[in-house]
């Protein structure tokens, strides 16, 4: 598989005063959040409402009578009116899908994720020559490598996945300009095509222990929940929402390590000796710091009354949008102790990176299997540093991680 560098698997973001101006924005946020949390700690402006305290962000989370998701819409365009999971409220067809994908989509699979992962990055750092460039060479073809071996889904002819999954995931959840929206007329079509394809080809001919071929085996039985309009939409939104994250934060979590010197050698020290579990810590840690967005959408379905009973109470109307920030909640002192110290130790439920109850990342415990690896061959490097100038400091486009750059012994 070619390596593609972010300036083609990546849409050219703003350039200019307007790319100044973001940054300028997005590197506010923390203190402008704190402020809110402070002083309005529901605020809103028309039909938009923003909540950043920890306690109102799982609420919100954790209400879905009272908070629906947005992503319909969008995932009826990827999926040709197929109904995935994501945009469903939990009702009877949800609760079947998502427990039919967690017939294929197993927990005894993670160690051997974990391994294949480490394995896959180990190989593309000692080719690297001391200097690797983190988000393309890195990441993002760890990713992309490894989940499509997982989930049985090869290049399609004449494509490329990174393209093609980043293209759609930026569609249905950062963007819909006319452009982006004439590219995903043309990519999910294909997308499609190409699974079901697949599907075809696999069945018959069976015999690979993967998530499609797991399927396969379960609509041969006659188990309910494995047609291949079902196979193909599960698919379609696992590459989709999938591997297009971690080249988005697990760059990012380098550039936090990198900020902080005892961090970086803590986080080194875990990779050297093997302590996975300690190596984790750091990279969730500084994932809190920067992690994946600044926050969620939610449509209001009825009227609500957020933090009921406290002094910031608010009524939110039914049809108003509200952002739950959890990159807010998880800097949110009353919930999350000493919040601007870096703590590897931290406890699991003092992060919300993946979301929080019924819609929490289907892919979450494959995340936490497999983020920290992607760096573990790169922290065991000795003298692991930035690369000079402008190339040695991470670089975005829009929402995506755009390039970071580091050098090493």
């Amino acid at each position: 598989m070619s390596i593609l560098s972010s300036t083609q698997v990546l849409r050219p973001g703003p350039t200019g005063l307007k790319r100044w101006l973001m940054t300028k924005v997005m590197a506010a946020m923390p203190f402008a959040f704190r402020l809110l949390r402070w002083l309005k700690p529901i605020p809103h402006f028309g039909k938009t409402y923003a909540v950043t305290r920890y306690d109102d962000v799982r609420e919100v989370f954790a209400t879905d009578p009272a908070f629906g998701v947005t992503y319909k819409d969008k995932l009826d365009v990827i999926m040709g009116g197929e109904p995935f999971f994501l945009g469903m409220a939990n009702t009877p067809q949800y609760q079947a899908d998502t427990a039919a994908m967690r017939k294929v989509v197993r927990r005894e699979d993670l160690a051997h994720l974990a391994a294949d992962v480490e394995a896959r990055a180990e190989a593309i750092v000692a080719g690297a020559g001391g200097r690797i460039e983190v988000v393309d060479t890195l990441v993002r073809r760890v990713t992309f490598d490894f989940l499509a071996d997982y989930l049985g889904v090869p290049e399609p002819p004449g494509g490329d996945l990174r393209v093609w999954g980043t293209r759609l995931f930026e569609y249905q959840f950062v963007a819909s300009d006319a452009p982006l929206v004439a590219e995903v007329e043309v990519i999910a079509p294909a997308l499609r095509a190409h699974i079901q394809n697949q599907i075809e080809k696999r069945r018959a001919k069976p015999g690979t222990d993967d998530v499609l071929g797991r399927c396969l085996t379960l609509q041969k039985a006659g188990e309910a929940g494995y047609s291949d309009a079902q196979i193909r939409t599960a698919l379609m939104g696992f590459i989709v929402g999938g591997p297009p994250q971690p080249p988005m934060v697990v760059p990012q979590a380098m550039e936090q390590l990198l900020r902080r010197p005892d961090a970086l050698g803590g986080a080194q020290a875990a990779a050297r000796a093997d302590d996975d579990a300690l190596l984790a810590g750091y990279v969730r840690e500084a994932m809190r710091f920067d992690p994946l967005a600044p926050g969620l959408p939610r449509i209001t379905l009825q009227d609500w009354t957020i933090a009921k009973g406290t002094k910031h109470e608010k009524l939110v109307p039914a049809g108003s949008t509200v952002l739950a920030a959890f990159a807010s909640g998880m800097r949110d002192g009353r919930r999350v102790p000493d919040p601007e110290r870096f703590d590897p130790r931290r406890l699991p439920h003092e992060y919300i990176h993946f979301g929080y109850d019924l819609h929490q990342c289907f892919g979450i415990h494959i995340n936490n299997a497999t983020l920290h690896l992607m760096l573990k061959p790169l922290l065991k490097r000795q003298n692991l540093r930035r690369a000079p100038g402008a190339a040695g400091k991470l670089r975005k486009s829009g929402a995506f991680a755009e390039s970071l750059t580091v050098e090493f012994d």
